[in-house]
């Protein structure tokens, strides 16, 4: 399978590397990937953290068909929560 590519504005090649998950046990809900995101991909949700028996806000992929793979959300994130992954077509 082929992989979604692109070009940078110096016409190199660019695989942009799409969010697919965020680690609810590291993220803080510090909002700096939130914040980030132009597109509106990421959103506040509530977590149950049975380790402290607490709940706390981390942050979820609330439109992730709205993810274009700039990667500024985990460019942003202090606790390396994200994972990606390019996309197969």
């Amino acid at each position: 399978m082929a992989c979604l590519t692109g070009k940078t504005r110096g016409g190199a090649d660019w695989i942009p590397a799409f969010a697919i998950a965020i680690d609810p046990e590291k993220c803080i809900g510090c909002g700096r990937c939130f914040k980030a995101c132009a597109r509106g991909v990421l959103g506040p949700e509530d977590f149950y953290d049975e380790e402290t028996d607490t709940e706390r806000m981390v942050m979820s992929l609330v439109n992730p068909d709205n993810c274009v793979g700039c990667g500024a959300c985990g460019t942003t994130c202090p606790k390396g929560c994200f994972s990606f992954a390019p996309l197969e077509v």
